[in-house]
């Protein structure tokens, strides 16, 4: 039986529907509320995200680092006030969001701040207020030279020796890919000047072809050696990247970052960005002197004699790296600075030391520390702490591709961004979570513990009370929370 509706009250319901009265539906209209002219601000919602910037923020300005870093940045104001700039504290923080939130460009990073009340909190950026756009964040970069983003990565490493997170005794080093923001297709000879395509072009007419098909131009391309030469092409838009296999197998232009790790606590020490075809043993030699840096004077600045020496105050001791890294010339360089290395072989075979005598101790050396137990131990950490910096760095923390040009401008991002790595092994000292995103679910696992702990009192009173037995909904409590835990 199909029922009918009159036509001011609805439409027709089907036959089958239970009820043969219209369904009572909202309308929008009518859930639209007046909104009120006055809020506090304290009633404004609250997320995961608010302890913990509010939280960096305290370790921030307990230190002083905005007043230190608008002393550094002093030598960059104009003499002549004109429109408001960013400040210092300011900018630098924002590149830090960039990591805690997984942003990689900095239109996002803007974007985000603008939306957050969160970030806008950590950015002391009031309601009425419009926080800063890309174009005011990429301005202070250009801005701020390379040196001053360095010293806030030291600043950042002096905070982690204070609470003893840094010891920069063992470091370990290891390098990646980072894509660069240019096209393959965009290369062009360095001679000429002319695109991939009119190159393949004036070849195919060299060879006797006068109008040759795409399919006759990539076979051409295919048998051509050495296609790929950095050395011939270079990309107009960004001359610094160069043609690199990525890890993941692809051919892309790329940059090389790389880090020096602390071995005992996960910090990275020093991190640096060269070209994507640099060697391993080439940029070793670059990297390892200003961990040696970074780590003196962060030991200056931080070892007193009231609380001992937090920091190895002659630098690193022990180097560790993969195959990529093991040479003659850098096991030299390693034992003429009196530093230990650990450094994994590569199997080349029986070698003879007739022309090269003076790398054979190094070397020998090298192999007999690599087998021992503590070089093994060693080995295993490494893979460990470089591979987890990177996966937090350029994975979750959403930089391997990146979105700036020139070395110098990736190399500024670069740097604080693995200063807010550097910075959440001290909120996870703090807070238990190193990102926002993680504190997210602390709630959760805090009323856990104390629901296991509160269970774990009531059983042993119980057990000690022979008269009263366990009551049986504590142990369905118990149960349950042990099985939701699994």
């Amino acid at each position: 039986m199909q029922v009918w509706i009159p036509k001011e009250k609805g439409c027709v319901i089907h036959s089958d529907h239970p009820y043969n009265a219209p369904m009572a539906m909202g309308r929008r209209e009518q859930q639209r509320q007046q909104e009120e002219f006055w809020i506090a601000h304290t009633e404004l919602p609250r997320t995961a995200a608010h302890p913990f910037y509010e939280q960096l923020n305290r370790l921030l300005e307990g230190r002083g680092f905005d007043e230190w870093v608008e002393q550094q940045c002093v030598r960059f104001y104009a003499e002549t006030m004109g429109r408001p700039s960013l400040a210092p504290g300011r900018y630098f923080r924002l590149l830090l969001i960039g990591y805690f939130e997984g942003i990689d460009s900095e239109r996002g990073i803007a974007w985000r701040a603008a939306d957050s009340l969160a970030l806008r909190s950590f950015l002391d950026v009031g309601l009425k207020e419009m926080p800063p756009d890309h174009s005011t964040l990429s301005r202070t970069r250009r801005l701020i030279d390379v040196e001053t983003h360095q010293a806030v990565f030291r600043w950042v490493l002096e905070l982690l020796a204070e609470k003893n997170l840094l010891k920069g005794k063992t470091i370990g080093i290891d390098a990646t890919t980072l894509e660069a923001n240019a096209a393959l297709r965009s290369i062009v000879r360095r001679d000429t000047g002319e695109g991939y395509q009119e190159f393949l072009v004036r070849l195919a007419k060299e060879s006797g072809i006068a109008t040759p098909t795409r399919e006759q131009l990539a076979k051409l391309d295919r048998k051509r050696a050495g296609k790929g030469s950095n050395e011939e092409w270079v990309n107009p838009h960004d001359p610094d990247a160069r043609i690199t296999k990525m890890k993941d197998g692809r051919t892309h232009l790329a940059h090389k970052a790389e880090h020096a790790v602390d071995l005992e606590t996960g910090a990275v020490v020093v991190v640096t960005v060269a070209a994507g075809d640099a060697g391993d043993t080439t940029t070793i030699l670059e990297t390892l002197p200003q961990a040696g840096e970074h780590i003196a004077e962060v030991a200056c600045a931080t070892n007193y004699e009231e609380v001992g020496e937090r920091v190895h105050p002659e630098g690193p001791v022990e180097v560790v790296g993969d195959k990529g890294y093991h040479s003659n010339d850098v096991l030299k360089a390693l034992g003429e600075a009196e530093v230990r290395s650990y450094i994994s072989e590569p199997d080349r075979g029986r070698r003879s030391w007739k022309d090269k005598p003076e790398a054979q101790p190094a070397v020998y050396g090298n192999r007999r520390r690599i087998r021992g137990e503590h070089g093994k131990e060693l080995l295993r950490r490494r893979g460990e702490f470089l591979e987890r910096s990177f996966a937090h760095a350029y994975e979750t923390g959403s930089m391997r591709r990146t979105h700036l040009r020139g070395r110098e401008n990736i190399l500024k991002r670069v740097l604080i961004h693995v200063g807010g790595l550097n910075l959440s092994l001290v909120m996870r000292q703090l807070l238990g979570q190193g990102t926002p995103r993680g504190l997210q679910g602390l709630s959760a696992d805090v009323l856990l513990i104390l629901s296991r702990f509160w269970i774990a009192t009531l059983v042993h009173t119980e057990q000690e009370s022979a008269s009263m037995p366990m009551p049986s909904h504590a142990l369905r409590i118990e149960i349950s929370i042990l099985l939701r835990a699994d």
